[in-house]
């Protein structure tokens, strides 16, 4: 059974198999966690992208994670939120799934997410974090290869939401 844990942190120190980075459709340089991770990976990160087709949004794509502890980054596209009424659940469960389908078809045992799309791209933390735990928790049984999957979340307030939609999942709410 797959592991699922929160913690609070800077997901571009940690040492899993893959982190996965809240991208943009261009797999460009960004701000957030986006441009923590291309800084952290170092160039070779921003040239491997470049030579990649644009993502669709609820897509991903692995790349190898250069300077990063983590040995691949997955590239995530998450939704811009319109208010909810353009698809947008469907969208982010759809790049958690996606994420999680391609570390499992490489292989890999642990995995790495942050709090995708509620940065610039404005989806509602709360909202977004009941998606991607669910999504998460529903998709990892299809995957026993992988081990653990790790929400981490860069402040006190996302780590807060995350840990309160696994303990209602993990109460049967």
């Amino acid at each position: 059974m797959t592991r699922i844990a929160v913690q609070q942190g800077d997901i571009t120190k940690l040492r899993v198999d893959a982190i996965v980075n809240a991208a943009n459709p261009a797999l460009a340089p960004g701000g957030g966690v986006c441009g923590a991770i291309h800084s952290a990976a170092g160039p070779d990160l921003a040239r491997a992208c470049a030579a990649l087709p644009e993502v669709r949004t609820g897509d991903a794509v692995m790349t190898p994670g250069y300077d990063l502890p983590a040995d691949h980054v997955i590239h995530a596209v998450g939704p811009v939120w319109h208010g909810g009424d353009s698809g947008e659940a469907e969208l982010l469960a759809s790049c958690y799934r996606r994420a999680l389908e391609i570390a499992a078809e490489a292989g890999l045992r642990t995995v790495a997410f942050p709090a995708i799309s509620t940065g610039i791209f404005g989806y509602p933390p709360d909202r977004a974090a009941r998606v991607a735990v669910d999504t998460v928790a529903t998709t990892v049984t299809r995957f026993p290869g992988i081990e653990e999957v790790i929400f981490c979340c860069f402040d006190a307030e996302s780590a807060a939401r995350h840990r309160a939609a696994l303990a209602k999942r993990e109460d049967g709410e």
